[in-house]
């Protein structure tokens, strides 16, 4: 599932210098919430949940963007605004709440093939998609253009708005879909589901190989920080060390990460 956010916030980190999502967290815990109580452990509702889970995701991206070009405030603040807002809405509407999702659901998502997660395989074929829409359709090149140069991209007649628009979306409905397939996983939604993605998806997208200053992107890379994260945890877990010293150190990589891509380009 962390690859799943770290596609959506890789796209939204291309469009150049300032562009973060920080309404991932908020928008996985709505939208976990909200699907497994459409649900309601009925195997007939499984479509259902994922296109309300998915339009969720449009809602918000709808309103992050919507912040950023009509009030002008810097996308960092706008989407952290949107997410008090998503998760006061999350909180109201799920207090309380624990339904358990399909059984269907929870099969697919613990599943195995040949000892392979199927839902591994889902998301890494997800991953090949969002490699050639990135690199092989108009869309992902207005992405790259973008962050190379906004100006540059806007004379060369890239719709900058309208692309940036279809990113914030698009990061949003992969977190929305990531809080789908997360409810199932974890045997229902609950309001904390969000909190370990916000350095988490930030982190996979720098620590992959992106540049923090937009135009340049590694979707493979995406997957080898996953892994590397998630052995950084298993690693810390082993020694008894708490969340706090896992988001130091998860904070300290990424610094690194930076510091060493700045050096190369220099």
């Amino acid at each position: 599932d962390l690859v799943v956010v770290g596609l959506g916030q890789m796209f939204v980190v291309t469009l150049g210098p300032g562009n973060v999502d920080l309404s991932i967290p908020a928008t996985i815990t709505l939208a976990g919430a909200v699907a497994t109580k459409v649900m309601d452990t009925q195997d007939g509702l499984i479509l259902l949940g994922l296109l309300v889970a998915l339009a969720i995701g449009i809602a918000v991206g709808c309103v992050n963007f919507l912040l950023i070009l009509w009030l002008r405030i810097p996308p960092i603040i706008a989407t952290l605004s949107s997410s008090f807002l998503i998760q006061s809405t999350a909180i109201a509407f799920g207090r309380g709440l624990r339904i358990k999702p399909p059984p269907l659901l929870a099969d697919f998502t613990t599943a195995q093939l040949h000892g392979v997660p199927v839902l591994a395989l889902a998301i890494l074929l997800l991953t090949a998609a969002m490699g050639v829409v990135l690199h092989r359709t108009v869309y992902g090149r207005w992405v790259v253009a973008i962050g190379q140069n906004r100006r540059a991209a806007h004379l060369a007649g890239v719709p900058v708005a309208g692309t940036r628009f279809a990113t914030y979306i698009l990061s949003a409905m992969l977190a929305a879909l990531c809080g789908y397939l997360l409810s199932g996983f974890s045997g229902g939604a609950s309001l904390s589901m969000g909190e370990d993605y916000l350095l988490n998806s930030i982190a996979v997208v720098v620590i992959g190989g992106s540049s923090v200053a937009g135009g340049f992107s590694n979707v493979p890379g995406l997957w080898g920080a996953a892994l590397f994260l998630f052995l950084v945890v298993t690693m810390l877990n082993t020694y008894g060390f708490g969340a706090g010293i896992r988001y130091v150190a998860t904070g300290l990589i990424i610094i690194a990460v930076i510091v060493a891509a700045s050096g190369r380009r220099r």
